[in-house]
């Protein structure tokens, strides 16, 4: 099963380290991934610029409304995600558990992925009924 780790951390702390605490942390967090990854749970992942670089989309007065930054004001930011492949819940507590970012004060939220495949066939019947009629 699949599951999203949103992976989290205070700006300030991460701007208070040190360049060799930060590689240090960047290392042994790479070092991880490529341990995931030998273990086949890696199933993905990416880092995320800064929230003064994000966008937030939303549906006002019948029109996209687009605003400047994250969408929740917080002292933690999201830095990156993670696709985790794990047995069940526990096993993917058990290996994020295990990631040394936890070490430097960062956060992850763990949610299974959703399966939408049945309501994927649904809508793909719908569309083709509608195409052809």
């Amino acid at each position: 099963m699949k599951y999203i780790c949103l992976g989290y951390y205070d700006r300030n702390k991460f701007e208070a380290m040190s360049e060799d605490e930060r590689n240090g942390m960047f290392d042994s967090c790479f070092d991880y991934d490529d341990h995931l990854r030998a273990h086949g749970n890696w199933a993905g992942g990416e880092a995320l610029q800064g929230p003064e670089t994000a966008l937030t989309l939303s549906w006002k007065n019948g029109t996209v409304a687009v605003t400047d930054g994250p969408y929740a004001e917080t002292k933690e930011v999201l830095g990156g995600i993670l696709l985790l492949e794990a047995r069940d819940m526990n096993h993917a507590i058990q290996l994020m558990g295990q990631h040394p970012s936890l070490r430097f004060g960062n956060f992850f939220e763990v949610r299974p992925a959703g399966d939408l495949s049945q309501m994927l066939e649904a809508s793909e019947q719908r569309r083709r009924k509608k195409s052809q009629g």
